[in-house]
C-alpha cells in the first residue's frame, strides 16, 4: 500500500465545492439531494463550481439526477471492488482525488456510512471535521441574517465589527453542543478542504432542473484500487425488519410534550390517535423521549429529526428553540398549549390555549367528521 502525502496548508490553491453522494445498492438516499442542493447554494457564494463525487459498480445512470439538483459534475468512480461499501476502499479513492483536486469544501451525509467515512478522510487529510451540521454558511451576510434569527447575541456582536469577518471566506459551520443548549459555529480557516457532515432532513431540497440534468457533465477520473487496499470483505448484505418511524416523509407529524406529564399514557394515545385521524405519524419533544416516554426516532428537534411536514401539530410543547428548528418550516403549524405565552405560540399559524386533554379529543371528533363527510361525498 502506498504512503498518502497531502499538502493542505496552501488555502489559495483548493476550489470547489464537493458533495461526497452515497448509493446503496444503485440506489442515492435523499441526503444526496439535500446536500447538492445546499452545495449549489455555497457554491454561488464562492463563485466556484459544485460536483459530486459517486463511487459503486454500474452507479453512472445515477449522475443525472444528481446534476439536476445544481450539481456541474460528477466524479464518477467504478469498479467491482466497490460493489459494497467498505470504509478502506471509499476512504482512499476520496482522499486520492481531493489530492489531486483539491476541493475547498467537501460535505457528507450524517448516515452510518457518512459518520464511518467522513472522519477517516479528515484523518488522513489532516484537516477539520465539523459533525451532524444543522446550518452552513459562506457569505457573512447570510450567516449574520441566521445569527439574529436563530441567536440572543448583541446586535453589535454580529454586526460589520464581529470577529466572522476575519473568517470572511471560510465555510461557517453550525451545530448543535452541548446536548443542544447551544448552537456552535465552526471553522476551519488554517487547512483545507473544510468538511461536515450534515444532518439528514436539515436542508431543503431545490427543484429539479430537467435542462441542468440533460447537461450533466461526467468525469471519470484514473484511480487505483487493489483488493490489498481493502481489509474487509463483505461477505452478506442482510437488512434488519424494524418497525421505524418516518417522520421525514411524513405529510402530517403530531407532537407531544412536557404537557402530557399529567396522564402520559392518555397523552400519547391521544396523539397517536390524531395522527391516525389525520394520516400522520406521532413525534415528540426532547423532553418526551429523555423521560422515557418516547423512543428516539420520535423525536423532532435539533438533537433530533428536522422535519418538514405539510401539517405539524404540537401538544404540550413550550416551543423551546431548539424544538421550533426542527419543525418551523412546516407548512401548518397548529399549537395546542394551557400557556397562552408559550414561544410555540410566536411560529404557530394556529393556536389554541387550552387543555389538550379535553381539546384534542374534540380535534379528534372534528377531523374524523370532516374525512366521513368527505367519504360519503366521495
Amino acid at each position: 500500500m502506498q504512503t498518502f502525502t497531502f499538502e493542505n496548508t496552501d488555502t489559495a490553491a483548493f476550489h470547489g465545492v464537493w458533495v461526497y453522494c452515497e448509493q446503496r445498492r444503485g440506489a442515492l438516499m435523499s441526503t444526496d439531494l439535500e446536500l447538492i442542493s445546499e452545495g449549489r447554494k455555497l457554491a454561488d457564494e464562492l463563485h466556484t463550481e459544485l460536483c459530486g463525487v459517486l463511487l459503486g459498480d454500474g452507479v453512472a445512470a445515477l449522475a443525472p439526477q444528481l446534476a439536476g439538483y445544481g450539481a456541474d459534475k460528477i466524479y464518477v468512480c467504478e469498479s467491482p471492488l466497490l460493489h459494497d461499501y467498505t470504509t478502506d476502499a471509499h476512504a482512499k479513492l476520496i482522499c486520492d482525488l481531493v489530492a489531486e483536486y483539491k476541493p475547498e469544501i467537501l460535505l457528507f451525509g450524517a448516515t452510518n456510512i457518512g459518520r464511518d467515512l467522513a472522519p477517516r478522510c479528515a484523518a488522513r487529510l489532516h484537516t477539520g471535521l465539523c459533525a451532524d451540521c444543522t446550518h452552513l454558511d459562506v457569505d457573512v451576510a447570510s450567516y449574520v441574517e441566521f445569527l439574529r434569527a436563530n441567536s440572543t447575541l448583541d446586535e453589535k456582536g454580529i454586526g460589520e465589527e464581529g470577529l466572522h469577518q476575519r473568517f470572511e471566506s471560510d465555510l461557517k459551520m453550525t451545530r448543535p453542543a452541548f446536548g443542544g443548549h447551544l448552537m456552535a459555529t465552526i471553522v476551519c480557516p488554517r487547512f483545507r478542504p473544510a468538511m461536515a457532515t450534515v444532518r439528514p432532513g436539515v436542508m431543503q431540497r431545490a427543484a429539479f432542473d430537467e435542462a441542468r440534468a440533460a447537461a450533466v457533465q461526467i468525469v471519470r477520473p484514473t484511480f487505483s484500487l487493489a483488493a490489498e487496499d481493502i481489509q474487509t470483505e463483505v461477505l452478506e448484505v442482510v437488512k434488519a425488519a424494524r418497525e421505524m418511524v418516518d417522520l421525514l416523509g411524513a405529510d402530517v407529524v403530531v407532537s407531544v410534550g412536557r404537557g402530557i406529564a399529567a396522564d402520559v399514557e392518555k397523552g400519547i394515545a391521544l396523539g397517536q390517535e390524531l395522527a391516525d385521524v389525520l394520516g400522520g405519524v406521532l413525534g415528540g419533544s426532547r423532553v418526551s423521549v429523555d423521560s422515557g416516554w418516547l423512543s428516539a426516532d420520535h423525536q423532532v428537534g435539533q438533537t433530533g429529526k428536522t422535519v418538514h411536514p405539510k401539517i405539524y401539530i404540537a401538544l404540550g410543547i413550550s416551543g423551546a428553540i431548539q424544538h421550533k428548528a426542527g419543525m418551523q418550516e412546516s407548512g401548518c403549524i397548529i399549537a395546542v398549549n394551557k400557556n397562552p405565552a408559550a414561544p410555540i405560540f410566536e411560529i404557530a399559524d394556529y393556536g389554541i390555549a387550552g387543555d389538550l386533554f379535553k381539546v384534542v379529543p374534540m380535534m379528534i371528533e372534528q377531523f374524523r367528521a370532516a374525512r366521513e363527510a368527505k367519504a360519503s361525498v366521495g
